[in-house]
């Protein structure tokens, strides 16, 4: 179970890039400009990526736990 969050919350994070490296670049919200601004749907995708963010902190303890296994 953990793996599938894992990813999901990677895949979010890489969509939230993407979208932050569209805004810096071009000044392009790609979320804004399909689900319009600041809708009920975009202000929920904004949580999520957010979220996944927070979630992946996680990682860095999960990663050095299993390097100092090793």
């Amino acid at each position: 179970m953990s793996k599938g969050l894992d990813y999901t919350a990677l895949t979010l994070v890489i969509i939230g890039a993407v979208n932050w490296g569209l805004i810096g670049f071009f000044k392009l919200d790609l979320v804004n400009l399909i689900f319009g601004n600041m809708t009920w749907i975009s202000r929920i995708i904004y949580a999520l990526v957010g979220i996944s963010g927070l979630y992946l902190f996680s990682l860095y303890g999960r990663v050095t736990a299993i390097g100092r296994q090793e």
